[in-house]
């Protein structure tokens, strides 16, 4: 049994890592303000007394009593939404909150792990992305915020490696799916599925032909315990590289919910990456990890919560 603190406890991933865990039988000291996450999410994790919850904001001094196996830091503005709404604080959660953790992991001499994201590869002109791509990315863009407290964020999570020897993971997120997504976080597959379930046609940006890969939360789930239980300490994607247009993804909310919407077409915001494909090489061989459950069956699998926060 280990004693584990998980930051953005209450956000989509955070609550599923953190219920994982404890199946898993270990002690879970949860840590979140609630901008964005949401305590319903940790329903589960409360009725279980090995869980604690610390409403706290990582920016801020983070003090911890007795010993902390493992620091996981997933606190973040991750979706358009809040990070365009609250840029400051993405920054800050990315720099601060990076480097407040960070401190706790060396002072408890404990195994850190960093939930990066695919954003920092930008508008790749690679695809699939390796993990070895630099990436295209605008420090000055609409989108920079979030992709540079990331990209900042692993940059000291590699100093402190190499500095203190703190133990570190570090996980290059592409996007996820599933229940506890918040409907209104602007991302595509919550937008979809609102919209095809209240019978509004589907907002599809640009012409649709635009791609990404969508992996379904208890995989995520599974790559990010797979990494900590690893020893890689260079970063990893985790992600499904099963590549869709929007246009693709559109008909097949429109199949498993039922949905007659129509489609409806509106200009592409600045800058939203062309490509998103996750080559998963590394996490395959090092990690012996990789993705099984198809979209349609993770999106069978999450109609009926988007029903119900729908209904609510």
């Amino acid at each position: 049994m280990s004693r584990i603190l998980v930051t953005g406890a209450a956000g989509f991933l955070g609550s599923f890592l953190c219920d994982r865990l404890l199946a898993d039988g270990h002690k879970i000291i949860g840590m979140d303000n609630r901008v964005s996450g949401q305590t319903e999410n940790l329903d589960e994790a409360f009725e279980n007394n090995r869980f604690s919850f610390y409403d706290h904001d990582v920016t801020e001094f983070i003090h911890v009593s007795g010993e902390v196996d493992a620091v996981l830091h997933l606190a973040s503005l991750a979706s358009p939404v809040f990070y365009r709404d609250h840029p400051i604080k993405t920054l800050k959660v990315g720099a601060l909150g990076t480097h407040k953790t960070l401190g706790l992991a060396k002072a408890k001499d404990a195994t850190y792990l960093f939930t990066s994201t695919s954003e920092v590869y930008g508008d790749p002109e690679v695809n699939p992305q390796p993990e070895s791509y630099r990436g295209n990315v605008d420090p000055y863009g609409p989108r920079s915020c979030y992709d540079e407290s990331k990209r900042y964020g692993e940059s000291l999570v590699r100093a402190y490696r190499d500095k203190h020897d703190v133990d570190v993971r570090v996980a290059r997120i592409f996007n996820t799916y599933g229940p506890r997504m918040r409907l209104d976080d602007g991302r595509v597959i919550p937008n979809f599925m609102k919209q095809a379930i209240t019978g509004r046609d589907l907002t599809v940006y640009g012409d649709g032909e635009q791609t990404r890969s969508f992996c379904y939360v208890s995989d995520m789930i599974d790559g990010l315990v797979a990494l900590l239980e690893s020893e890689v300490q260079e970063p990893v994607n985790i992600g499904n590289p099963d590549e869709r247009t929007i246009n693709e993804l559109a008909e097949v909310v429109l199949e498993v919910t039922g949905s007659e919407s129509g489609i409806t077409y509106e200009e592409l915001p600045p800058q939203d990456p062309e490509v998103r494909r996750p080559d998963i090489s590394k996490a395959r061989a090092e990690l012996g990890w990789q993705p099984g459950v198809g979209l349609r069956d993770g999106l069978h699998e999450s109609v009926e919560y988007f029903r119900q926060q729908i209904n609510l």
